[in-house]
């Protein structure tokens, strides 16, 4: 447990206080208080269940709700204060096939706030990191404290969503130049696609919660901290936007590798068939001269073995020669032709 101090009109945030000092600090209404649990062991999260409990007084379902994980974004709203449980991500396991979230729960009042998380966060400690340098963040009141946090929490999905970009714009290329079908990049798609859906789930709950924080919903938010919490919500609403067209970037995908695979599979019948229809003539030929009748023109010609083979022969070259011309065998790509650059008459400029 950390907890963190700002008394009304220091030039400096005070910290390293024990349990049983806590309430005489939130007894004074000109003091911010900002205490950050941290549940990593067993004894962590019993301690600060106890503290919730006994020197808070909070709900006993919102105490069971921070102290366990898997829960989605929310927020509840209670006569002197409101629970929340936003979630940040794991910049060291998500990657566009993995997207992974941790949560973060907290409560804020009047004149505290109370963060509870099983693991580190970084927007944690850039804010500590911050308060510690200057007690400006405190200053302006623990909604504004709680805001900070939020922020450091969103800015962080940032890069990590840039990187969904590149990773659909790398499969797209590698898909468009498949020349065979490649299970492994239909693997890679389908991760991708449940990492966006992951993405876009979150976002948009947790979009829900900032929604609601920054609409004067909670009277411990002030209107003056108001618009820090729309940035925040716009911020977010520009993530949840992202994933909703990554997302359909992706079912693109899918469209596109089943377009190749289909386009390659089609290719590969249609070489069938002009093989076939190749050998259709010349097993004809075979045919009739392979039966056993004692009677039959040319059976007896001395040449008429050779003259047969030259035929087929000359059967398929013209066949082949056929096909060709109706570019059906052959084929060689169309080649890329530059823009049409349409150019306007001076009417037509000024119109």
């Amino acid at each position: 447990m950390e907890v963190f101090l700002y008394r009304k009109g220091a030039n400096a945030i005070e910290e390293g206080f024990s349990r049983d000092e806590l309430p005489d600090l939130l007894s004074d209404e000109n003091n911010v208080v900002w205490i950050d649990l941290r549940g990593e062991t067993e004894d962590n999260r019993e301690q600060a269940q106890e503290l919730l409990a006994n020197v808070f007084g909070f709900h006993y379902l919102t105490i069971e709700d921070c102290v366990e994980t898997r829960n989605q974004p929310k927020v509840e709203g209670f006569p002197d204060h409101f629970f929340f449980i936003v979630h940040g991500v794991k910049p060291e396991e998500t990657q566009p096939t993995n997207f992974v979230t941790k949560e973060l729960d907290g409560y804020l009042g009047t004149n505290y706030v109370v963060t509870f998380h099983r693991e580190r966060f970084r927007s944690i400690k850039d804010v500590k990191k911050q308060i510690r340098s200057s007690p400006f963040v405190m200053q302006r009141g623990a909604a504004y404290l709680l805001h900070q946090i939020l922020d450091n929490l969103v800015d962080h999905y940032m890069p990590l969503v840039d990187d969904f970009d590149r990773a659909i714009n790398d499969i797209e290329e590698r898909v468009t130049a498949m020349r065979q079908n490649n299970t492994e990049v239909l693997g890679e798609i389908m991760d991708v696609r449940r990492a966006v859906a992951r993405l876009k789930r979150i976002s948009s709950r947790q979009l829900q919660v900032l929604y609601r924080m920054s609409h004067a919903e909670f009277p411990q938010i002030p209107p003056e901290t108001l618009p820090y919490y729309r940035d925040v919500h716009d911020h977010l609403l520009r993530i949840t936007d992202l994933s909703e067209g990554y997302r359909d970037l992706v079912s693109g995908l899918f469209d596109i590798h089943f377009a190749v695979v289909a386009n390659r599979t089609n290719e590969v019948m249609k070489t069938l068939a002009v093989i076939s229809a190749v050998i259709l003539p010349l097993s004809l030929i075979a045919g009739i001269y392979g039966m056993n009748f004692e009677h039959m023109p040319e059976l007896q010609t001395r040449f008429g073995y050779y003259a047969t083979l030259g035929a087929m022969l000359l059967i398929a070259l013209l066949l082949m020669l056929y096909f060709w011309r109706r570019g059906w065998i052959f084929q060689k790509e169309d080649p890329v032709l530059p823009p049409i650059h349409r150019t306007f008459s001076p009417d037509e400029e000024t119109e």
